[in-house]
């Protein structure tokens, strides 16, 4: 397999990309941690007492979504069974087994829906 120029070039730009982005993080962390240690300098010649920040604050986990579950259930389900559909249609005779292809995602698709209702509160 021979590979070209446009190929390497896009190979370079996706590292490129890569680096770039942990350079910009790297350097607003180091700036923020440069600003906070100039801060307290600040406040210790002026005797000032400040409380302990932590460098990096902790994200606050949220609850998750309750909708997300039959929702994503829903469209794997409802798309999968369309393609099935569409393929046991539209495929030639030679390959006209081939519309079980999408039956994994209907199962999935099934059985988070299952799972949401197994899951689910007898009051709702």
């Amino acid at each position: 397999m021979s590979y070209s120029i446009g190929d390497g070039l896009v190979s370079l730009a996706l590292a490129a990309g890569i680096v770039g982005y942990l350079q910009v993080t790297h350097r607003s962390r180091q700036k923020r941690i440069e600003i906070i240690h100039q801060e307290r300098m600040a406040a210790m010649e002026k005797g000032i007492p400040l409380p302990e920040l932590p460098l990096d604050p902790s994200q606050e986990r949220r609850q998750p979504d309750p909708t997300v579950l039959p929702i994503l259930g829903t469209v794997l389900l409802t798309l999968s069974i369309g393609t099935m559909i569409v393929l046991a249609l539209n495929l030639p005779a030679p390959s006209n087994r081939f519309w079980v292809a999408p039956l994994p995602f209907a199962f999935l698709g099934a059985g988070l829906i299952a799972f949401h209702f197994s899951q689910a509160k007898p009051g709702r």
